[in-house]
């Protein structure tokens, strides 16, 4: 395993995101879903550094389900708080494709959200992502499988305190192990 970005530049990072956050909204207060699983990390220490008023929730949405590449992407909203007339952040721990980030954007919106805007710890450098963008993004990082923060491989390695790039001889043992 390689570190790709360490405890002290996630903490950074994260700051950093927070503070473009709180100059866009101005005091404003919103709504801010995480999206489960992997963004839990992030959204926790990011709501502790925003300073404006904020309602909190979340949805789910996975699109690896034990691949190390996205596919058919699921969403269950029964857990969503009402966004109605709310601006919502949208947070989420990785833009790969950026299907996930436009479909639940997309979702948002049918339930009556004023406005969605979103925010990423990671946004991987691909040709192939969708046209819509995240709004906020923490860090840019090669087109790698990444763990840790909060990011998993087969629900493993999300308590990694840094970025780690998983090779492929780890991606093989922990299915082996695990899968």
């Amino acid at each position: 395993m390689r570190t790709l970005i360490t405890e002290a530049q996630l903490a950074d990072g994260v700051s950093k995101l927070a503070g473009e956050i709180d100059r866009h909204y101005q005091g404003k207060p919103i709504t801010v879903v995480a999206v489960l699983t992997g963004s839990v990390v992030l959204f926790a220490d990011l709501i502790r550094r925003l300073s404006m008023p904020q309602r909190v929730g979340v949805i789910q949405a996975s699109s690896y389900r034990g691949g190390t590449r996205p596919g058919e992407l699921v969403i269950d909203a029964k857990m969503l708080i009402d966004v109605k007339d709310r601006d919502v952040l949208l947070v989420d721990d990785i833009f790969d494709t950026g299907a996930t980030i436009a479909k639940l954007k997309e979702e948002l919106e049918t339930y009556g959200a004023a406005s969605v805007a979103t925010a990423v710890l990671l946004r991987k450098t691909r040709s192939d992502q969708h046209s819509v963008r995240p709004d906020f993004v923490a860090f840019e990082i090669p087109d790698e499988f990444v763990v840790g923060y909060g990011l998993d491989y087969l629900d493993m390695y999300r308590n990694l305190p840094y970025i780690a790039v998983l090779e492929p001889d780890e991606i093989a043992a922990t299915a082996h192990e695990f899968g």
